[in-house]
């Protein structure tokens, strides 16, 4: 698998999605899934465009109601963090309830657990830095509450190779599966794995009813944990020339939209910041990703790696940048394009999701 960079082959990919069939085909392994989660998490296009491009499509939103909730659950993440920043990086309702060890079982990282459509499904991911999320949430029950490892190190190292790497949607939907940001546990057993991902594997430490996951042990094949070594290794960069009767425009990880302030004669920096990818680290192929749709997308950009202050202390005009809750920028800063107006600390996505509805239909 291997996911463009052009925004002319993302558009192509935005109007080729299908949400008629994703609704009755995406929880299966080969299933009828967008693969647009890289490009919303990098911000080169956003929830609303996808949704503006089926319904201009001729779609019906309450007959597509199953994929307009998937985008508005991208959206809720989001919201989710900028109400609660750093907050999002521990337990953010409860304690995690299975939380005995910290790390990540080594069977993990090493794809050999013994289930062949995770084990399989891990090595591809380190391919090609995609996995479905019915995968994602069947790694995240086999860490936290088989594995009982707290959700924190196996999260991060699940971002760290993701290329639609989005810290909100990863964090809280891990938090989500093990309790910590839910009030159940998710658990998938051998049939259910079996079914979505065309296996036929029996006798594994996963074959067993639902209701004896509570009472067992953590199996052997988990029982070894590390801790992952998870560094970001950043391009080494000059100064940017800067003209500085120009304003200047930051794009980060977190924004490479082509399209913000096109109109605008400024400076076009990519900042890269070391102490970002230090608390939140990524591999060499996210970053390879991230540069390459800046370079495709946005004329005459300029790379740097540095922190804000260094920016800051340059001659130049004013500065923008795209609110995220990440930032610790000091300027003019833009709203991000949300699929509906809906704002707040909700309790829940359903919540959530029923104010958005009464703007949508």
């Amino acid at each position: 698998m291997e996911f463009v960079t052009k925004l002319v082959e993302i558009k192509k990919k935005i109007e080729q999605v299908e949400p008629a069939r994703y609704a009755s085909r995406r929880n299966f392994i080969d299933g009828a899934v967008t693969y647009l989660s890289p490009y919303i998490s990098r911000g080169v296009i956003s929830t609303s465009q996808v949704l503006n491009s089926v319904l201009a499509a001729g779609h019906k939103p309450q007959r597509i109601e199953k994929f307009i909730q998937e985008l508005a659950w991208r959206d809720h993440w989001q919201n989710v963090w900028v109400n609660n920043r750093s907050r999002i990086d521990t337990d953010l309702k409860h304690e995690q309830p299975t939380a005995q060890r910290s790390g990540i079982p080594t069977s993990i990282v090493e794809h050999q657990t013994g289930i062949e459509a995770i084990d399989s499904g891990i090595e591809s991911f380190y391919e090609t830095g995609y996995m479905h999320n019915h995968l994602r949430m069947y790694v995240a029950s086999i860490a936290c509450n088989v594995g009982k490892c707290h959700w924190k190190t196996p999260a991060q190292w699940m971002y760290y190779h993701l290329l639609d790497a989005d810290w909100a949607s990863n964090a809280l939907s891990w938090q989500w599966v093990c309790g910590a940001n839910s009030h159940k546990l998710y658990y998938a057993n051998q049939e259910n794995i079996n079914k979505y991902c065309h296996t036929k594997q029996r006798g594994t430490f996963l074959d067993v009813a639902y209701d004896e996951f509570e009472e067992m042990r953590v199996p052997e094949a988990l029982e070894a944990v590390e801790p992952p070594n998870l560094i970001t290794v950043l391009p080494e960069t000059t100064v940017p020339e800067i003209d500085p009767n120009l304003p200047t425009l930051i794009y980060n990880f977190y924004n490479l939209d082509p399209k913000w302030r096109l109109d605008m004669r400024a400076n076009r920096i990519l900042l890269l910041e070391p102490s970002v990818f230090e608390k939140y680290p990524v591999t060499a192929k996210s970053i390879e990703f991230c540069l390459a749709l800046a370079n495709d997308n946005i004329p005459d950009i300029k790379v740097w790696t540095a922190e804000f202050s260094e920016l800051e202390q340059l001659p130049q005009g004013e500065i923008f940048f795209k609110e995220h809750p990440l930032n610790t920028y000091v300027g003019n800063e833009d709203p991000r394009t949300w699929m509906t107006s809906v704002r707040g600390d909700f309790p829940s996505f359903f919540a959530f999701w029923n104010k958005c509805k009464q703007e949508l239909y």
